[in-house]
């Protein structure tokens, strides 16, 4: 009875025992793969290179699962295919496809697309796939010509951030070698393949682009000299050129003393703190001179290495002289732009502001006698409204929305005007000891421009000039031609047109050279404060030379004076004869019926009352809406405009739409602003005249009457 118990205890032992083994065996797989994920991870982490990734892995997958075969394949995104990147070999011997055929996709064997096959099915569904028998699967043809026996295939889609890279491709000789624990495994392994395959490919395109980089900044010319201590050992032909000295002068010249700027002493520590193997921290940006008297602006960067035993410095140099000019240009430019917009708004609102300034006065005087105690600060407040809006046509003239009215002007006369004017005189007060003389061509040609502008230059340079010499001395204006060859122009003057040149010379203290090319800036000045206007100085030279297609230059040497030289393109045509003054019976109106359109009430009450008292019948509107809907019912004579009306229509909008109901009516079209898109497109309209806004009785009067003259009659 005894034996039976015992027989049935050891067999329940040997299957306690083959259990325990099973477990055992099972958990000493798991802490083996555990281990092999553990030390993939570990080592992908710093591998760098694709190729050796791409080995690596196919190495581990081998070695270390039931896997016989594996291939790696990528995803293009542009082709929507894929292609092959890595495979083990049936003999062994991995393939490996070059990074730059990778990264470049040059030459590269495409196999599936989206979705097709076992691969692109993986990949599309973003999930594992699993053919247990190949020979049984739709997904997977097997010829003759396959070099590897397939009896099972895994599908492991490579993802990264929810992106598809490519496909983990396992195989086996025997069907079903794969079962649920296995997927599982290449399920992590394939997470870990994804990071390192995407990672160094990151990091082989970064270093394809560091190259492209290098080897475009190696044929970028710039200068490379190599440095022993302060010695100058070597200069490729570049560095020779940016500093003037051959190889033999260099040797003889410390290169401590070819560069200055507030960085050269931090450079120059650090640059002979380098150890071997380091380079700077970052590039200096270092002035460089040169024997020949030449600052150029340089950027300096360098590296230390070992020759012969002791350290050097290999150093480039980089000539951004030219760069650095360009810089300085747009940026002042950038500021002129910001200001402008801000000068042609302020500019926009004062002109509204000094109509009544400028238009009452006219009114009054009318009404008063000519021995009225009023009269005098009548003529006081217009003068000031007058001068007002000239400061205000320096505001205009920055925004470059000064008023385009062109005349025939001869700068001769420009000249002798000033030299009379109250401008000068006060001048001449403030500088009793600064004496100004003329060297006019009796010959000169004329030019084409707007005389209150080139006057004010005029004004603006002379003023300059004597600002330079607080002890006095000697202004010479001077105007010449200047006549220019069709197939020569070596200045460049007037862009190769016949010139008329006018010159204002003093000597005064000069210009330093570093602040010759700020003296165009807006306010920009070294000026007595309340001797010098509107403060704008050269920026509104600088705006009327532009404006008026000339070119403008300077010669200044400290001490030696400053010669400012303005050249204009010379016109053929003559100038006419001036008119005298004259008064309101001029330009009286026969009771023409006239309609005011401005958005400013204010400015409808003046142009409503100059124009009563010249004789017309008006009537006002405040829109360009309104006017067009006023006109349907009641014609008039003439329009008179506000070219700027916020919001609804501009005075040119409107006009266009009156201009359909009478294609014949005339028009008068009244603003500061007249260097806008809209402008030049009326003045394309023969019915349309131009009236500068702040107008005054006479300059209204005579826009109107010549406007209704040019009429053609009904």
């Amino acid at each position: 009875m005894s034996a039976k118990p015992e027989a049935k205890l050891q067999r329940q032992n040997r299957i306690l025992r083959e259990q325990v083994v099973k477990i055992q065996r099972r958990y000493e797989e798991k802490i083996a793969e555990l281990s092999m994920i553990r030390e993939m991870g570990a080592t992908l982490l710093y591998i760098r290179s694709f190729e050796r990734a791409c080995r690596f892995i196919l190495h581990v997958v081998i070695q270390n699962t039931v896997a016989q075969n594996c291939s790696i394949m990528l995803l293009d995104p542009n082709a929507n295919r894929l292609f092959l990147v890595a495979a083990a070999d049936p003999e062994g011997n991995p393939f490996v496809l070059e990074s730059w055929r990778a990264v470049s996709r040059v030459g590269v064997h495409y196999t599936f697309a989206m979705g097709e096959g076992a691969a692109g099915r993986a990949l599309e569904e973003q999930a594992l796939v699993s053919i247990p028998d190949v020979s049984r699967s739709a997904d997977f043809a097997q010829t003759g010509k396959n070099r590897v026996k397939l009896g099972s295939l895994l599908a492991v889609p490579l993802i990264v951030e929810d992106l598809p890279l490519g496909v983990l491709n396992l195989s086996h000789p025997e069907t079903e070698a794969f079962n649920s624990n296995e997927n599982k495994l290449f399920e992590i392994i394939a997470n870990f393949v994804a990071l390192s395959i995407h990672s160094t490919l990151s990091y082989e395109r970064l270093e394809a682009s560091e190259r492209k980089y290098r080897s475009l900044a190696e044929n970028l010319h710039d200068g490379v000299a190599t440095l022993q201590g302060n010695t100058h050992l070597y200069a490729n032909p570049r560095y020779r050129e940016i500093t003037g000295l051959e190889l033999e002068t260099l040797a003889q010249t410390p290169f401590d003393l070819l560069v200055e700027g507030p960085e050269a002493q931090p450079f120059l520590q650090e640059l002979h703190g380098l150890a071997i193997g380091e380079s700077l921290h970052s590039m200096y940006e270092l002035i460089l001179h040169t024997p020949d008297g030449r600052r150029l602006d340089t950027e300096i960067n360098a590296s230390a290495f070992d020759h012969n035993g002791q350290t050097a410095r290999m150093i480039s140099v980089r000539d951004v002289t030219e760069r650095k000019a360009l810089e300085r240009h747009v940026e002042q430019a950038r500021k002129t732009e910001a200001l402008a917009a801000v000068a042609g708004g302020v500019a926009h609102d004062l002109n509204n502001v000094l109509g009544g300034l400028i238009s009452y006065p006219d009114l009054m005087l009318f009404e008063i006698a000519e021995d009225s105690p009023l009269r005098q600060p009548l003529l006081t407040v217009k003068k000031s409204g007058e001068k007002a809006a000239r400061i205000v046509q320096d505001l205009l003239t920055l925004a470059r929305r000064g008023v385009a009215a062109r005349e025939i002007v001869n700068l001769n006369d420009l000249v002798k005007e000033y030299l009379e004017s109250p401008e000068y005189t006060s001048l001449k007060a403030y500088h009793p000891r600064v004496e100004v003389t003329t060297r006019l061509d009796a010959n000169l040609w004329n030019v084409s421009g707007s005389p209150v502008h080139l006057s004010k230059t005029l004004m603006n340079l002379v003023s300059n000039a004597a600002e330079a010499m607080p002890d006095g001395g000697a202004v010479l204006i001077s105007t010449r031609n200047r006549s220019v060859s069709p197939s020569s122009d070596p200045a460049g003057d007037a862009q190769g047109k016949d010139a008329v040149v006018l010159s204002v010379a003093d000597q005064g203290k000069g210009i330093a050279e570093d602040e010759i090319q700020r003296i165009f800036e807006p306010f920009f000045t070294k000026k007595v404060m309340g001797r010098s206007g509107t403060g704008l100085g050269m920026s509104v030279v600088k705006g009327t030379v532009d404006d008026h297609g000339g070119q403008i230059n300077v010669q200044s040497r400290p001490g030696l004076g400053t010669t400012f030289t303005l050249h204009f393109p010379a016109t053929q045509a003559t100038k006419k004869d001036s008119k005298e003054a004259r008064g309101p019976d001029a330009f009286r109106g026969q009771g023409e019926s006239i309609l005011v359109v401005d958005d400013v009430e204010e400015q409808r009450r003046i142009a409503e009352a100059l124009l009563g008292r010249l004789g017309y019948s008006t009537w006002c509107v405040p829109s360009g809406e309104e006017a067009v809907e006023s006109v349907k019912t009641q014609k008039p004579d003439l329009v008179l405009l506000d070219m700027i009306m916020d919001p609804g229509m501009d005075g040119l909008e409107t006009y266009r739409h009156m201009l359909a109901l009478y294609p014949e009516l005339p028009a008068v079209l009244v603003s500061g602003y007249t260097m806008t898109q809209a402008v030049r497109d009326a003045r394309d309209l023969e019915s349309i005249l131009f009236l500068k806004k702040p107008y005054a009785l006479d300059s209204l009067g005579t826009t109107v009457r010549q406007a209704l003259s040019r009429a053609v009659p009904a």
